[in-house]
């Protein structure tokens, strides 16, 4: 999937994608090498192993998944981006849960002139 898109949003349509197919490295690939994934506690999950792990144990939970763009706003190679996302699904105990958040995420438009996160705080925007 091609990436050359002014519109920072795009990131958040092209990461549904390889969500919804199941496609972990292809999410991982979205990211900065130096990117930050914060964790619902707070801590802070570094680099492209660090987003890994929490996309890993996020995409293993299953269930149907949704994304939609709240706002970004560009200034040169950065972007302040926000998503409303939310994860529906049966849990291992047989029950359903859903669950979602709103984000705060910094993108950077990299040499080849493809956008990437840089921080993403999925449950930073409420």
């Amino acid at each position: 999937m091609s990436n050359n898109d002014p519109d920072p949003a795009k990131l958040h349509e092209i990461f549904t994608e390889y969500y919804k197919a199941g496609d972990i490295e292809g999410c991982v690939s979205l990211y900065d090498d130096d990117a930050i994934f914060m964790g619902l506690d707070g801590s802070e999950n570094h680099g492209k192993a660090g987003v890994r792990k929490m996309l890993t144990d996020f995409m293993a939970m299953g269930g149907e998944f949704e994304l939609k763009t709240r706002y970004a706003v560009r200034t040169g190679d950065h972007a302040l981006t926000s998503n409303e996302w939310t994860l529906r699904g049966t849990g291992s105990d047989g029950k359903p849960f859903e669950m979602g958040a709103k984000t705060a995420e910094i993108m950077r438009l990299n040499a080849q002139g493809q956008w990437r996160f840089l921080v993403d705080h999925p449950w930073g925007g409420e």
